[in-house]
């Protein structure tokens, strides 16, 4: 589990925390603010996993120290089932959240099918000229925005020290590398070199970056997925398992991916910040120095892993549109974003954030911070998350050697251009 935040000091720290509330004493959604203050409810739907989400609703629900007369109410919906509910939710208006805790590839989708209201233009234009301009494209769609960037994230090759340390080698900047490596480490303990997760198509992307290939191109409006350096890429992840450098699965990748890495039975694997604070839990980092991360291993065209993140948007039919987005910009706040990474390891959004000193401080968000920097970003299109599923499916069949490479390659392309209609 992640380390938990002591309520009392952050609910003092984040009272301090300032927002903008707006002026007018009428809602655009209809609420009214007694004199002139935010009333009402807001319902935020969080897909935080379990190491996060005690930590963001307490930063939620201390948002009525600012606006007492405002109650949060928080809902932590499982990220796997987020998208396919939020969209249910939002096409009946029945139940719906006001905010919705947004993966950077599912903004544009849901602002194309006109679910999210427009971020306010004061707030568009600190989001323009406050936060990291690869976060803040995540969150427009067609010139305008939608969503304000909670995190940004990309994967990194966590390591445990002291296993590479007796095998006698160094953290692989290559695949080839990592292949000798995890020999070595077999040699040495018996154990696996790397855990690959194969259950989830997210884990796929550095391997297509890597062979200097992509999803799509959507400037052309090609998909790309199964050229030749997509179909390098399926092999290049099946080459790691066939070798017996990494083992996976097909189901509960997240579960068996921790569990292998955090007890010592998996001395590398691939993830981001946000597994920083649950692999401390485990017993191989109880010396919290023995956790390493450097960059994902290179393909044979360079090291490529994803931007991600989170963004925070507001539902176009929310009846509480004035304190929905003052909610959200108390969420992205400086104050809250320090927070969140002196506490769980996740990366600020707002360019400034990264001059204070607990995130100076933190270790883990100075390595990925450049490797942000570096991270190939998506293109952010309506269909992005939509792509991911079929993807998914061919993914693990090529990973497990249910399929070829050739063959998962060619479906999923097959799959894509079903999805994005009149694409070559």
């Amino acid at each position: 589990m992640r380390r938990g935040i002591a309520a009392t000091a952050l609910v003092a720290t984040l009272a301090l925390a300032t927002t903008a509330c707006g002026g007018d004493t009428k809602g655009d959604g209809g609420e009214t603010k007694a004199g002139g203050e935010l009333s009402g409810t807001v319902t935020w739907w969080d897909t935080s996993n379990d190491a996060e989400k005690a930590s963001f609703q307490k930063i939620a629900e201390a948002f009525t120290a600012k606006h007492p007369k405002v109650t949060v109410k928080y809902v932590n919906v499982p990220y796997g089932d987020a998208q396919n509910k939020v969209k249910n939710a939002f096409s009946s208006g029945s139940e719906a959240p006001d905010v919705i805790r947004a993966d950077v590839g599912w903004v544009a989708d849901f602002a194309s099918l006109g679910y999210l209201d427009e971020v306010p233009a004061e707030t568009a234009k600190k989001v323009d000229a406050e936060f990291l301009p690869q976060a803040a494209a995540s969150g427009k769609y067609e010139g305008k925005t939608y969503a304000v960037p909670q995190v940004i994230d990309t994967l990194g090759l966590f390591y445990n020290k002291k296993m590479l340390a007796d095998a006698g080698v160094q953290p692989p900047k290559t695949l080839e590398e990592l292949k000798t490596a995890a020999a070595a480490i077999k040699a040495k303990s018996g154990k696996t070199g790397l855990y690959l997760r194969g259950d989830d198509s997210y884990w796929f992307l550095p391997f297509i970056y890597g062979e200097g290939g992509d999803l799509v191109d959507a400037k052309t409006k090609t998909v790309t997925v199964d050229n030749a350096a997509g179909v390098k890429a399926f092999k290049a992840a099946r080459d790691l398992v066939a070798s017996g450098a990494a083992t996976t699965n097909a189901t509960d990748g997240w579960t068996n991916m921790q569990t292998a890495f955090k007890t010592g039975e998996a001395a590398m694997m691939i993830n981001g910040p946000w597994a920083v604070a649950d692999s401390y839990a485990g017993d191989q980092f109880k010396d919290k120095s023995n956790l390493g991360v450097s960059a994902v291993p290179a393909g044979s065209a360079k090291a490529g892993a994803p931007q991600g993140g989170h963004d925070l948007a507001v539902y176009a039919g929310s009846k509480n549109t004035a304190a929905a987005h003052a909610f959200v910009e108390y969420m992205t706040s400086q104050e809250v974003q320090v927070q969140s990474a002196k506490d769980l390891s996740l990366l600020p959004t707002r360019t400034a954030a990264y001059e204070q000193p607990d995130v100076k401080g933190s270790e883990m968000v100075q390595f990925f911070k450049p490797a942000v920097d570096k991270a190939v970003e998506r293109a952010w299109i309506p269909e992005n998350g939509s792509l991911f599923e079929p993807l998914k499916v061919e993914y693990t069949k090529a990973v497990t050697g249910a399929s070829s490479p050739e063959d998962a390659a060619k479906a999923a392309g097959v799959e894509f251009r079903k999805i994005l209609k009149g694409w070559k």
